[in-house]
This record gives C-alpha cells, structure tokens and sequence, in this order.
C-alpha cells in the first residue's frame, strides 16, 4: 500500500496552517521536500547569501530528518536563486553540507521568492 504521509517538524505548524503545504511528502521510501529557504523558527531572514543558505541548509536537514532521512538521502536538488552571480558563495555552503557523492542538481534564476529579502530557496527529492 502506498500511504501518503505528511512530514511537518515542531515549529512548522504555522507555514502548513497559514500557506497551507507540507514540508515534506513521504511515499514508501521517496521523500519530496518542499523549498527551504534562508529564515529561522522566528522568520528572521539570514544576512547574505552565504547565512541564508546555511539556513535554508539546515531546515532541510531538519525537514528529513523528521522524515527519518538524512542529507546524504537526496538524489535531487533544485535550487532557486535571486542572483547568479552569488553561485560560488552558495557551492561553498552546500559542500559543507553535501561534501560528497553529490546528488542531481539544477539552479535556476528567479526574480523573486515568497518573502521579500529571501535570497535562495532550496528543495529536494530524497531516497531511503
């Protein structure tokens, strides 16, 4: 049977009830995470691309690892970027969290994200 579950750590009840998604789906052993961006559990945005992506970094591991995932897990990365000059700053965040055997991944260039001041979002598609 494949049974949808609805992955939404403590502290995240607000963003399911308010902008009414999930942080993440789990499938079997798939897992889709919804974009994490640059902002703490008191929606102060990070300073800088390089914080923000730390940021976004860790909510994401936050996210699978309350769906019993870990970073090591994804098998993709999309990752949404407001200015793509900041790609070298950004690659050096994400090796400290991803320092190998590096998943599928593709950047886009965005005009814009949700919030206003968001500099990166970062979603994911994980494999246990």
């Amino acid at each position: 049977m494949n049974e949808k579950v609805l992955i939404n750590p403590k502290g995240t009840e607000a963003i399911y009830d308010s902008m009414q998604f999930s942080q993440a789906v789990k499938v079997n052993n798939m897992i889709w995470i919804s974009g994490q961006v640059g902002i703490n559990e008191q929606f102060e945005t990070g300073k800088g691309i390089e914080e923000q992506a730390r940021m976004a970094f860790l909510n994401l591991k936050h996210v699978l690892e309350e769906a019993g995932a870990s970073l090591a897990d994804i098998v993709e990365l999309v990752t949404y970027h407001i200015n793509m000059n900041e790609m070298q700053q950004f690659s050096k965040v994400k090796t400290e969290f991803i320092p190998a055997d590096y998943p599928a991944w593709t950047a886009v260039g965005v005009n814009e994200l949700v919030l206003p001041g968001l500099l990166i979002e970062i979603r994911a598609t994980a494999i246990i």
